[in-house]
């Protein structure tokens, strides 16, 4: 099996910790990537696999698979455990639709962002900072009675970490008041498969003159 992920990739870094979570023989290949022309050119299998050019990219034998959430549903039929999803079909389905609303309802305001290069003039960026609040609020009001987003640790919480770490590039750190959202970052910084993904990530970064997010 061969997962290939990116040194700055959201979507990349949730496959990997996945994949580490399982405890997977799996070889990472972090393809080719810089701040001034990102992947281009695009890696070759990624190029032939995913029509959007984008990683990740997953290759074992002949599955050929592309989007972090088909990788997760990928590696849990493969790799059943340690589970990832919840066991009800209740809480499967709110850590499904909790994952699905990190990468389509909270990272979306990281590319904002990104778009407006932070322009605290521009509505955009604080429609963006605003929304950002606002949804960490709602997360550590939901950690309130739980030590993980759909009460077992999932990919729910994968997803949310790695979102979590590119929206404080621009979007500033989380309030400190929001001590359950932050008992939860330091329950996820604890984990073994998570903390080398997210502090390669802030490696990367630093290495290239940026200022990382403190994890």
């Amino acid at each position: 099996m061969r997962l290939l992920s990116g040194p700055l990739s959201m979507f990349g870094a949730k496959a990997q910790i996945a994949v580490a979570e399982k405890g997977i023989a799996c070889e990472i290949e972090m393809v080719p990537f810089s701040i001034k022309d990102r992947y281009s050119p695009t890696h070759p299998d990624v190029a032939r696999v995913n029509p959007k050019n984008q990683i990740p990219v997953l290759l074992d034998g002949a599955v050929e698979i592309f989007d972090s959430t088909q990788i997760f549903e990928y590696l849990e039929d493969k790799f059943p455990a340690p589970a990832l999803w919840p066991a009800s079909a209740e809480a499967r389905a709110f850590a499904r639709l909790m994952e699905l609303k990190s990468d389509e309802s909270f990272f979306p305001s990281f590319v904002v962002l990104l778009q407006t290069l932070g322009d605290p003039q521009k509505p955009e960026t604080q429609s963006a900072l605003a929304k950002i609040a606002a949804y960490r609020a709602e997360m550590d009001a939901l950690l309130v009675d739980r030590d993980y987003i759909a009460g077992d640790y999932s990919y729910a919480d994968i997803a949310f970490m790695s979102a979590s770490f590119f929206t404080s590039l621009m979007g500033g750190v989380p309030d400190p008041e929001l001590r359950h959202l932050a008992a939860w970052r330091k329950r996820m910084m604890a984990r073994p498969a998570v903390a080398p993904v997210i502090r390669a990530l802030a490696g990367y970064l630093t290495g290239n003159g940026l200022k990382a997010p403190a994890i």
